[in-house]
This record gives structure tokens, C-alpha cells and sequence, in this order.
């Protein structure tokens, strides 16, 4: 083997990595606008988290805000209501299971659901589980909680389904106080 041909080898060598490489780049370039396209536009990335003010809000009354497309309860509880809604059975309740994201796999208790120790804020996904509308709230329903009109869902203090077709608890977002007077959904 001569000199020459160990030279023509290198050369070889190296055009199959040089072509090898700018057809993984070529590759790269073309596949990336699919892949990028799939990510969120940057209004969905905006909406998918937001701060909610709830200094306004009084002991026994209810804020409701729009999140993610769905109306979201903002309920600051009374005594009364907390000490109904923790006076509950547990076993005559029909979804014994919270839906709380923020305390995953906990059963549907007051204490579960609610935001805080104390439970005086309870924050809930303002659809009914039936087939979507929108409960009406303050104190409404056999349960003094949330009642669905359209198809006669009762749900109690704590959006826990208590009397009528719908086959779960009002769910609840993922939410988070980061200050005492502001809530963060999302």
C-alpha cells in the first residue's frame, strides 16, 4: 500500500462525513418548522396562567372569572358553610374522589378540596359534569351549594355532587395563593 492511496482513504473518509453531516443539517432544517409548529402560540401560553384579585371578595360571596375557555368559581366561604360542608358523611356522598390536582388521590373531604386549612376559599371549575353547562351558585340546590338547572345536578358547599345525574364533583384547577389577596390559576 503506498503512501498515495492512504491519502486517497483520508480523503474519501472525510467527504462521506462532510456529505453525511450537512444532510443531517439539511434534515434538521426541514423537520424543525413541523415540530416548532406544534407548540403553543404565544397568546395560548399567556392564557394558560393567570393571577386573579380576590380582596374584593366578602365572606359568603363568590367570584366567577373566565380560564382556559371555562367559567371558574372563586368562592369565599362563611363559617356556617364550612361546618356544613365538613359535617358530611363520607359514605353518602356519590364520587367519593376529590379531582383536586393540587392534592392528588385524596378523597372528596372538605378539607380536601378546599384551598386553604382553614377552608374558607374554594376554588372550582365552574362546569357541570353532566354535560357542561354552567351551575348557578350562591347557595342554590337542595345542598345549599351549586344547582344545575338543566338537568337537576345538586351540588354541596364543597361542589360535591349530591343529588342528580352528573357522575362527578365539580372539578378543581390547579391553583395557588401567591400573595394573601391573590389567587394564580393555572
Amino acid at each position: 500500500m503506498s503512501h498515495a492511496e492512504d491519502h486517497e482513504g483520508t480523503r474519501r473518509d472525510f467527504l462521506y462525513y462532510a456529505t453525511a453531516g450537512a444532510g443531517a443539517v439539511a434534515t434538521g432544517a426541514a423537520v424543525w418548522p413541523l415540530v416548532n409548529q406544534m407548540n403553543p402560540s404565544a397568546d395560548v401560553q399567556a392564557l394558560s396562567s393567570i393571577r386573579v384579585d380576590v380582596s374584593g371578595v366578602s365572606e359568603g360571596s363568590q367570584l366567577s372569572v373566565k380560564f382556559l375557555g371555562k367559567p371558574v368559581f372563586i368562592r369565599r366561604r362563611t363559617p356556617e358553610e364550612i361546618e356544613a360542608a365538613r359535617a358530611v358523611d363520607m359514605d353518602a356522598l356519590p364520587d367519593p374522589l376529590s379531582q383536586n390536582p393540587n392534592k392528588p388521590g385524596t378523597d372528596a373531604s372538605d378539607a380536601n378540596r378546599a384551598m386553604d386549612d382553614a377552608g374558607e376559599w374554594l376554588v372550582m371549575i365552574g362546569v357541570c359534569t353532566h354535560l357542561g353547562c354552567v351551575p348557578i351558585g350562591n347557595g342554590a340546590g337542595d345542598f345549599g351549594g351549586w344547582f344545575c338547572p338543566c338537568h337537576g345536578s345538586h351540588y354541596d358547599e364543597a361542589g360535591r355532587i349530591r343529588k342528580g345525574p352528573a357522575p362527578r364533583n365539580l372539578d378543581i384547577p390547579v391553583a395557588a395563593f401567591v400573595d394573601e389577596t391573590t389567587i394564580q390559576l393555572g
